[in-house]
């Protein structure tokens, strides 16, 4: 079973899922993509969903740089992979997608790398926003460009 619940936070509403093994889905509901509730979803928050929230809040309010949380994230061996890569871009930093394919020891599979991180269900969480094109500029994020440098500027790694 999977339960869904949307938290206020001040970076706008943020919907959470999670499953008994852990969160499934994050997203900022001011996205272009917005998460939506499944039909097989739960409506309601969980002792999960409440845990991902205040982490969340926390990271937002600057009181936390890193999550402790249960992931149940669904996809294919090479898009956990990305993920994992994802997960070891230290708080602040950045990195191209031709550096995280690299780091997944695939530095031919750049584009393939860009739709992993695209598919990335577990916004802020799994930080598919510090990953910006070769040249530095900010490239594609389910919750926009605007989004995606705000939470770079909190982070430290962009000028705002």
């Amino acid at each position: 079973m999977i339960s869904y619940s949307v938290y206020p936070s001040t970076f706008g509403p943020l919907g959470i899922a999670a499953s008994e093994r852990g969160v499934v889905a994050i997203d900022l509901q001011s996205g272009k993509r917005p998460l939506q509730a499944k039909p097989d979803w739960v409506d309601g928050a969980t002792t999960l969903t409440d845990l991902a929230a205040g982490q969340l809040r926390d990271y937002f309010d600057g009181r936390r740089e890193a999550f402790d949380l249960p992931l149940d994230a669904a996809g294919t061996p090479f898009q956990q992979g990305v993920w994992q890569a994802l997960c070891a871009i230290p708080y602040g930093e950045t990195r191209s997608y031709r550096e995280l394919a690299e780091a997944i020891g695939n530095p031919k599979a750049v584009r393939a790398v860009a739709r992993a991180n695209g598919a990335n269900p577990l916004s802020i969480v799994v930080p598919c926003h510090r990953v910006i094109g070769a040249d530095g500029t900010l490239t594609g994020y389910a919750g926009g460009l605007e989004m995606k440098a705000r939470l770079l500027v909190l982070e430290g790694a962009l000028i705002g």
